[in-house]
């Protein structure tokens, strides 16, 4: 069975409804199996007087909250709505990563049956233990975690009421972009030996070859980031 592909769009629709389309267009024609979007409500995530990260200050220049920037970056509703429509309609499936209970209900509500949950929550024990109880297929990403950490998320949705066979964990490097260096795809093998799980690929290296070699680990899902144009205004395009 070949490798499921995840393009990631994250917020590079900028909080324009016209370019999440086009980056649904482009998903679409490159053959990837599902497009991810981010849905989150940033009074969730954030303190009105947050600072952006130092890799967010250095790509949007401008001198504004993380709060600010975050609020202008979501997607409402009716916009999960009509992307998801849109989804269908290209022959790609639709994705996206809930930052807490809230928009996870949303996601739920909306009718998806594969969440995708981001680094930054593998410790959030309550919002596991809530998206658990639904049994859906779930992709976890690890990025910054330790093996227990990683050991112990599993355990919560499997507790929760979601089978181990739903659920495939992938390797991550946080950094953005992740030098060559830095990947340590034998974590692969690690987490495979560890958890007895399916195991996949978080990629955010700009490189085409690490993906590959992950996939030859046995990597069954790969994530890569993606932009219509790095020259964009925004955190993630550069």
């Amino acid at each position: 069975m070949r490798a499921k592909i995840i393009l990631e769009a994250g917020v590079n629709h900028n909080g324009s409804f016209k370019k999440a389309i086009k980056m649904i267009d482009v998903a679409a024609r490159a053959k990837a199996d599902y497009i991810k979007f981010q849905t989150f409500f940033a009074e969730d995530l954030v303190t009105k007087g947050a600072p952006k990260a130092p890799y967010q200050k250095k790509n949007t220049k401008k001198k504004e909250s993380q709060y600010r920037m975050l609020k202008k970056l979501e997607l409402s509703k009716n916009d999960h709505l009509r992307l998801i429509k849109h989804c269908k309609k290209k022959g790609i499936k639709f994705l996206s990563s809930p930052f807490s209970i809230s928009s996870f209900n949303l996601l739920h509500k909306l009718g998806l049956k594969t969440i995708k949950i981001p680094s930054g929550e593998i410790n959030n024990y309550p919002y596991l233990n809530h998206i658990g109880t639904f049994k859906k297929k779930i992709i976890i990403s690890t990025g910054m975690s330790y093996l227990n950490e990683v050991i112990r998320a599993v355990k919560i949705l499997n507790k929760a009421g979601t089978p181990k066979k739903n659920i495939t964990v992938l390797h991550c490097n946080s950094e953005y972009p992740s030098p060559i260096d830095d990947v340590n795809l034998n974590s692969i093998l690690t987490l495979k030996k560890n958890l007895g799980l399916k195991v996949g690929y978080s990629d955010h290296s700009i490189s085409k070859i690490v993906p590959v070699i992950a996939v030859a680990l046995g990597a069954k899902i790969i994530e890569k980031h993606f932009t219509l144009d790095k020259n964009l205004s925004g955190p993630d395009h550069k």
